[in-house]
Formats: structure tokens, C-alpha cells, sequence
């Protein structure tokens, strides 16, 4: 039994107008596009295939301000829609500290540098695996 590479699983959007499908990887890369248009600092990709069921993709990234964290995550909202992906929800921004972007099998967090120090979520997410630990080895 052969596995499908999820990265290049259909999500398949239905609307009223449009039937499209997208893939993960040519959605994270408008999330990659939006993130650079807009500056984004640190921006870290994780994958999660085979840790969680939500996801396939997390994408850490951090603003300089509130402000540039709100202006961040609805650049990643732009870029998804443009590419037929509507955002499952989206949340934080309010607050601007912490805002979280869900399309699916990509979920992007955009956060300031200090919320994202604190919560740690790349330290989270690759517990075990390997190539995480010979980097925090090299950093310490």
C-alpha cells in the first residue's frame, strides 16, 4: 500500500463559484510569500505529519510590533484566499501578541519575539526529533 505525500494532497475547496484544488506545498509557499512581503523575522517551518492530526505544517514566525503581528497575519489571509484557500479561523488579533492563522493543513502562528519565547512552540513540536538536537547542541 502505497502512502500519498501530503505535501502533495489536494485541499479541496467547494464554494457556490469556485471548485479548486490546492496543495499543501503551493499553499505554504503563499504563506512563505506573504511572510516575506511583509518581513516577518525567524520564520520556522515544522512538520507535523505523523504528530498531530490537524495539521501537516506549522509555520512560526515573529513580528517587531502589535501592530506588524496583525499586519502579518492578515498578509498570510490575503495571500491564502488569492490562492482559493479560505482561513478555517483566525485568532489573536485583538490583541496582536499571539495570532494564529488556520487554513488547514497549514496552520501559521505569528507571534511577538517575547509570547514566543515563553510558549516555546518549536521546543514543543520537535521533541525528538534529531536534526532539532544537534541544533540546540550547536547553540549551547
Amino acid at each position: 500500500m502505497s502512502r500519498c505525500d501530503p505535501a502533495s494532497r489536494p485541499i479541496l475547496l467547494s464554494t457556490a463559484r469556485t471548485h479548486k484544488a490546492v496543495t499543501t506545498a503551493a499553499l505554504r509557499k503563499s504563506v512563505i510569500d506573504a511572510l516575506e512581503e511583509l518581513k516577518a523575522k525567524d520564520v520556522r517551518e515544522i512538520d507535523v505529519r505523523g504528530k498531530t492530526s490537524i495539521a501537516d505544517l506549522l509555520v512560526i514566525a515573529s513580528g517587531t510590533s502589535a501592530r506588524h503581528v496583525k499586519s502579518i497575519a492578515d498578509e498570510v489571509g490575503k495571500f491564502a484566499k488569492k490562492a482559493g484557500v479560505m482561513p478555517l479561523g483566525v485568532e489573536g488579533e485583538a490583541e496582536g501578541e499571539w495570532v494564529l492563522v488556520d487554513l488547514g493543513d497549514v496552520i501559521v502562528h505569528v507571534m511577538l519575539p517575547r509570547i514566543r519565547e515563553f510558549y516555546g512552540l518549536e521546543r514543543l513540536w520537535t521533541v525528538g526529533d534529531h536534526g532539532h538536537e544537534a541544533d540546540a547542541a550547536q547553540a549551547g
